[in-house]
This record gives C-alpha cells, structure tokens and sequence, in this order.
C-alpha cells in the first residue's frame, strides 16, 4: 500500500487532471507490472490485448473475458501500489453486464476502467473492419457504470472507435456525449491524422488518454508534446508485450544458435535481479521473523 494516505484511485485522478502527458504504460501480468513500477512510471494499465495475446497466445479479437481481466487484475493489484487502469472492453454484453464488471473489477483493484463503444466481438482498435454501437446504447453503458461503482472516486474511462466507422468529427461528437453521460476520461482511438491528435484537447473539455501503438495508425508523439498539447495521459498498451518478445527472440535464438547461453546483460536479466523483481529477499526477511 501507499505510504500516503491518498487513495491510488484520487492518485490517478489527479494524474490525468494535470494534463501534463504522464506516460502509462501496459501490463499483461503481475511481473510485467512489478518492472513498470520498478521503472518509475505512475501508472499501469491492464492491457486487454496484452493478457489476449500472452496468456492465449490469441490477436485482440474478444477472447478475453471478464473473468481473466478481473484475475490479473486482482493479482497486478497484489504486486503494486500504482494506480491501475483495466481494460474491460465492451463491458462483455449490455449495460446490465457493465454494472457487473464494473463492480467484479472495482473488487478485483481497478482505479478506473475503460470500456469502448464497438460492437461485440470487439477487435485491435488498429485493426480493420470494426464497428460501433449506436451512441445511445454507449450512453446507457457509461450510466450503468458510473451508477454501478461503490466507491465514488473510481474512475470511468470510456473509448470510441468511431473515428474509423464514421470520421475523426462523428468520433469528437460521441467524445463528447460520453462527458456528458459521466465518463472522467476519454479516449479517442486510432486517430490518423497529426492535426487531428493536436486539435483533440480544444475539442473536449475532459482529460484525455491519447493511445500510441507501436506500429499502429496514430501518429506517433512524443509525451512531452502531448502533455503540451494538454492530454492527461499518453498510453503504450504494449510496450512492455512487444518488448518482451524482442527480447525472447534475441535471448532463444542465440540458445539455439550456439546450443548455451551465458549470464549475458544484452540478452537476459541476472539470476539476482529475477529475484529481486519477485522480492525473494523481502520473502527470506520475513520466513527468518516467522520461524519458530
């Protein structure tokens, strides 16, 4: 826990109402978020795609389902102290199915859950043939949402796609109903034009999350310059997924090149700072006070 007495979820709030392009990265279990925090970063997100793409070794296409984002969430929540933003998708059905999930993840330790207006089964915001939901069926999502939250600090994030159903103006429309219907952050996904990621922030008077895919159809910035441009939060999902799989590459290739693999700091973490990560020496303090 914190050692303030500032609960995560105002932390997060505070975070996103500076506007000043604080950098979130992506966790897709409790280790990859142990590092996020090791790092320094003052926030996580409990990335839908990430947990997809490790744990099922599936593409963000809706495989993923309230229990899994409510599981590693609860256990990400056990292994930090920063605030967690959890991604929940559609809400898995209707707006009676948000009221649920949001309180399954309000249990599970989410500080402020994102769902997002497309039709079910979603997909990657930066894939191709999406769809959305009709915005007044979003409306009563982002309702039962913020109706459904026990604790009045807990965030609702909530995300359109329309930008590439109907157009950068029919998505700034919806952004801004969403405001209206309750929603603390907003996020509109897979922007594709530079002017369009700085004009944004004058558009919609809620703090913003501005989503920067790795290879994907956003124009990338710098969080400097967003936070300039007065976004509250700059998003790598999968920095930390992509990564990780580079360095699996590099570290598995060399094994299988040259049949062994050295304690080498350009391929892998050392054997010490692995159990550092997963606080062994905090464990050993602890089974030396337990014992009899």
């Amino acid at each position: 826990m914190q050692a303030n007495t500032e609960s995560t979820k105002r932390v997060l709030r505070r975070l996103a109402e500076a506007r000043r392009g604080v950098l979130v990265p992506g966790a897709f279990n409790a280790l990859s978020a142990r590092v996020i925090e090791d790092l320094g970063f003052e926030a996580i997100y409990v990335t839908g795609a990430g947990v997809t793409n490790m744990h099922f070794g599936l593409p963000d296409q809706a495989f993923m389902g309230l229990h899994e984002i409510a599981e590693h969430t609860a256990r990400i929540r056990d292994a930090v102290s920063l605030p967690l933003l959890v991604d929940a998708d559609t809400g898995f059905g209707n707006a009676l199915n948000v009221r649920h999930a949001v309180r399954v993840l309000e249990r599970a330790g989410a500080d402020c859950i994102q769902l997002e207006d497309q039709v079910s089964p979603k997909r990657c915001g930066h894939f191709a043939g999406k769809a959305v939901i009709d915005t007044a069926e979003m409306l009563g999502k982002i309702k039962a949402a913020a109706d459904a939250r026990t604790d009045t600090d807990m965030l609702i994030m909530a995300r359109t796609d329309a930008a590439a159903v109907h157009g950068f103006e029919a998505a700034v429309e919806r952004a801004q109903l969403f405001s209206e219907a309750g929603a603390d952050i907003l996020f509109v996904e897979a922007v594709t034009q530079a002017d369009e990621v700085r004009d944004l922030p004058r558009r919609v008077g809620k703090p913003q999350l501005m989503n920067m895919v790795i290879g994907g159809k956003t124009p990338t910035f710098g969080a400097e310059e967003l936070g300039a441009l007065g976004y509250g939060l700059v998003l790598y999902a999968n920095a930390a997924l992509q990564g990780a799989v580079a360095g699996m590459q590099r570290a598995l290739t060399v094994l299988r090149d040259t049949r062994r693999l050295d304690e080498d700091p350009l391929l892998v973490a050392s054997f010490a700072e692995r159990q550092r990560l997963v606080r062994k020496p905090e464990l050993d303090q602890l089974e030396k006070k337990y014992a009899g």
